[in-house]
């Protein structure tokens, strides 16, 4: 009786210890998973959540209250199955409309990322000092309007908000110089969106041409946390203005859903390989 009895106290004895490795295992394997993850966000407005949604922006609401996926977040999830990998994305709109207002230019980035970036917050929107405690990579644009581009004045103005080469083009210095403050953090700027031709002039659209050629062939360096995805070039083709069969109508700048549908796919593998460049 007494053999049996140790016997079976020899028995639970190692199906406690199997038991407790299998969770020790499973809860390293929990921790592995999110010491390994890698936090990526989007800051935009309507152009960019167009994108973000793709051809799923025209589901119906069954089909999103039974939890379909946008298209960007449903092509990290899938990407994350197949490659065993953990790229965790989110989206933000920047700046909100209040109180900050409804302007996503490079006087805005300058304003609240540098001459504000000493602070957490300004109007109630995260400075750089905030994001990059939260993020690995910070993903910024600017909407369409960014293309309206005035002529030059001859006086160029890193504090005014008009829309000019001369002042972009300081806003941009400074902006690189502070996201090079933050080298444990990737960023990566879209080229700017462009406008249909019904709602620009062919002096503006010459001028946005000009502008994002320097951003590509002049501001932007190699060997640094700061890189590109060429939004500008993918919606003109080589020309100045947004293609018309792909805007929303011939007065409404905002990418249509079957353009959305090819971008949000190539936007994604440029996340990608900024994230696994060392």
């Amino acid at each position: 009786m007494k053999a049996k009895v140790n016997i079976r106290i020899v028995f639970l004895a190692k199906s406690f210890i199997l038991l407790l490795l299998f969770t020790q295992c499973g809860s390293k394997s929990k921790e592995t998973s999110e010491s390994h993850s890698y936090n990526i966000v989007f800051l935009h407005h309507s152009t960019g959540f167009n994108i973000w949604k793709g051809k799923t922006g025209n589901i119906g609401r069954i089909d999103r209250m039974r939890g379909k996926e946008y298209d960007v977040p449903a092509w990290f999830t899938d990407f994350n199955k197949t490659h065993g990998t953990n790229y965790r994305i989110t989206q933000q709109v920047f700046p909100k409309a209040k109180p900050y207002g409804w302007n996503n230019y490079p006087y805005d980035y300058y304003n609240i990322w540098v001459k504000h970036g000493n602070a957490d917050s300004y109007k109630e929107e995260p400075t750089l000092k905030t994001l990059t405690a939260k993020y690995d990579l910070i993903i910024f644009k600017h909407c369409f309007p960014v293309s309206g581009i005035e002529a030059d004045l001859g006086k160029a103005d890193i504090d005014s908000p008009e829309k000019r080469i001369e002042n972009y083009k300081l806003q941009y210095e400074a902006l690189k110089a502070k996201i090079h403050e933050y080298p444990e953090t990737k960023f990566l700027l879209w080229t700017g969106a462009a406008l249909v031709k019904g709602e620009t002039t062919p002096e503006k659209a010459a001028r946005s041409r000009e502008f994002f050629t320097w951003v590509v062939n002049e501001w932007d360096e190699e060997n640094d946390n700061l890189f590109l995805w060429d939004f500008y070039e993918l919606e003109t083709e080589g020309g100045v203005y947004l293609k018309d069969e792909y805007a929303v109508n011939n007065n409404d700048s905002h990418p249509n859903p079957e353009f959305a549908a090819k971008a949000a796919p190539l936007f994604c593998q440029r996340i990608v390989e900024v994230i696994e460049t060392k």
